[in-house]
């Protein structure tokens, strides 16, 4: 096994490394996915001298078979349907709005745990970095490209600190540009590849959140 990061933060500075070119741009918005993308994603954003927030995203799990996802939601209001899986298993449209009503709840809840009050940032015609801890399959990253490119987003970069080299070659079916820090192979999980990834606390979460708020202010 090759050499780990100490922890996010350490990832999250060696990632913005890899994302120089986009550093000092005004259209650039970094969007972390909670929780243990946004250490990661402060550390981006404040290498970049780019606005951080947060992007959520909820899978909408077949009633019994809550593992297979008919669809997501994503920060924003946006809903999107795996059109292929609800007509395959002909799910009906109350059953689909009554998963999609209980995950709504849990990420209004969390909306308003994290960004407390703040709107969702306009993404529209922007250039938008989404940033996480790292990928295995590349779900909930491929769900929140959706989400933004429904939100009109001018360029989506799906950037983390490691990952299958499959799944980074995957993502660019639906995203502009990947970076990957760190293809590992064998790749085996994330967490094999952090010195500490223990959970990040909602708390860390938004006092991250805070502080590059703070940062921001100062730069301007």
């Amino acid at each position: 096994m090759g050499e780990r990061f100490r922890d996010r933060h350490d990832a999250g500075r060696l990632l913005a490394g890899a994302l120089g070119s986009y550093a000092g741009r005004d259209d650039v918005l970094v969007l972390a996915l909670p929780r243990g993308g946004v250490p990661v994603g402060y550390e981006v954003a404040r290498a970049l001298g780019a606005p951080l927030d947060v992007m959520q995203v909820r899978k909408l799990g077949v009633p019994g078979r809550e593992e297979l996802a008919m669809g997501a939601i994503a920060s924003g209001g946006v809903r999107i349907l795996s059109e292929g899986v609800v007509e395959s298993l002909g799910i009906p449209d109350r059953v689909i709005a009554t998963v999609a009503a209980a995950e709504e709840e849990e990420l209004d809840r969390r909306e308003r745990i994290y960004r407390e009050g703040r709107p969702f940032p306009e993404v529209r015609g922007r250039t938008v970095i989404l940033v996480d801890d790292g990928l295995a399959t590349g779900s909930t990253m491929r769900a929140a490209a959706a989400a933004l490119r429904a939100q009109g987003a001018g360029r989506l970069v799906a950037a983390v600190p490691v990952a299958p080299k499959e799944t980074c070659g995957a993502l660019r079916d639906v995203v502009d540009d990947v970076v990957c820090a760190v293809t590992p192979e064998p790749f085996v999980a994330v967490g094999e590849w952090y010195e500490d990834f223990s959970q990040t606390s909602d708390a860390e979460v938004r006092d991250l959140l805070r502080r590059a708020a703070g940062l921001g202010a100062r730069r301007i």
